[in-house]
């Protein structure tokens, strides 16, 4: 695991789980100023919805902290979400 990720981990394991957070902003607020800090478009309702669902399966697959490192991953790799997903899911069907 590189050095640089560790913090987001630990944060992980330690964040307790909230739907509205401990800021002001909501969670679209939240990514779009984000989002616009990276000099990219905001992600519309359907990509947030896939993700939220890549999520899940990567943390009901294994554990909690794999959700986000999975999202980081389909940044990284350059592929479309949908794919992304039909990948995820694969992992599970075929551990079973």
């Amino acid at each position: 695991m590189p050095a640089d990720l560790t913090w987001l981990l630990r944060w992980c394991e330690d964040e307790p789980m909230s739907s509205t957070g401990a800021g002001d902003l909501t969670p679209e607020a939240w990514l779009a100023a984000f989002a616009e800090r990276l000099g990219l478009p905001a992600p519309d309702p359907a990509d947030v919805e896939v993700l939220l669902a890549l999520a899940g399966t990567a943390a009901h697959a294994s554990a909690r902290t794999a959700a986000p490192i999975a999202c980081y991953l389909v940044g990284r790799a350059g592929i479309d979400l949908d794919t992304a997903a039909t990948l995820a899911a694969a992992i599970g069907d075929a551990r079973r």
